[in-house]
């Protein structure tokens, strides 16, 4: 009886041994790649080991002129990491805000750019760092559309327009004497114009869906923050046609004299720049890009 007992045991564990061995193989093998794995990544990570802060930043410089961004930004970013403190860290933040910017990383530049201005409030660059904020949010890519399809940026979100807005106002506020005013100057007339399109757009949108007083409110506001914009005939053109559904005809008769006073041969400028490509409106209400 104890004879058969043994050798059903040993059958057992005869049965079992090759399932045994194939997952000690596996997990050898397993192990091996591991080890081979974290071997190459030390390799790799140690790659800039032995080079010092003159060496980042003669590389990093070259990769910079010759529009290489996201070499340049891991260089910069090695260099950061390794040689955080010296003559060179202010210029080197700098330049890795450049770099994320020109490679549409905007969240990167955006954060790169207000680390700088916390870490070095007085040094005497902190203006470009407030200029490539404003930048950043300038270019800002808006999507699929822009990049594929022309069309009117300011028939949707104006977000991005308000936020660089803001930021090139708060770069003439703290530096008036500042290298970049003159160009600043330029693009908040060019955000101007777009701010007050997109609230022609606006008023005209609830015009469509009969919200007369909505529309109203639009045009005054246009009226009152964008006085000096190609928008205020055109926004008076529709408070007259909403004054007028609205049975308010002594406001759209005051609403008419002004701009009779103003405009007597219709808008000086128009709307838009007409050289700018735009999608024809009706695919674009076709497809509600403005919804």
């Amino acid at each position: 009886m104890l004879q058969k007992a043994y050798q059903l045991i040993l059958q057992r564990v005869v049965a079992t041994m090759p399932i045994f061995f194939h997952k000690l193989a596996f997990i050898l093998c397993l192990s091996l790649f591991l080890q081979a794995c974290n071997s190459f990544s030390k390799e790799k990570g140690d790659a800039y080991a032995s080079w010092t802060v003159d060496q980042f930043i003669t590389a990093s410089k070259e990769e910079l002129e010759d529009e290489n961004y996201k070499k340049a930004i891991k260089l910069l970013e090695q260099l950061d990491s390794r040689y955080p403190f010296g003559a060179h860290s202010a210029q080197v933040q700098l330049d890795l805000t450049y770099a994320y910017y020109k490679n549409s990383d905007s969240e990167a530049a955006l954060a790169s750019a207000d680390r700088f201005i916390k870490t070095h409030p007085r040094h005497p660059d902190v203006d470009y760092a407030y200029y490539l904020k404003a930048l950043v949010n300038f270019n800002r890519e808006l999507g699929f559309i822009d990049r594929f399809v022309p069309s009117d940026k300011t028939q949707r979100d104006s977000l991005f327009t308000q936020t660089s807005y803001l930021n090139f106002e708060e770069l003439l506020r703290r530096f008036p004497d500042s290298k970049y005013v003159p160009d600043v100057k330029q693009r908040m007339t060019y955000l101007r114009y777009s701010l007050a399109r997109h609230e022609l757009h606006v008023a005209r949108f609830y015009i469509v869906r009969e919200a007369y007083v909505a529309a109203v409110n639009r045009t005054n506001y246009i009226l009152q923050h964008y006085q000096d914009t190609p928008a205020v005939p055109f926004a008076l053109e529709i408070q007259i046609k909403a004054y007028q559904i609205l049975g308010l005809q002594a406001l759209a008769d005051d609403s008419a004299k002004i701009y009779a006073y103003n405009y007597p041969d219709g808008p000086v400028h128009p709307e838009a720049d007409p050289s700018n490509v735009v999608v024809v409106p009706f695919i674009w209400s076709l497809f509600a890009f403005d919804r």
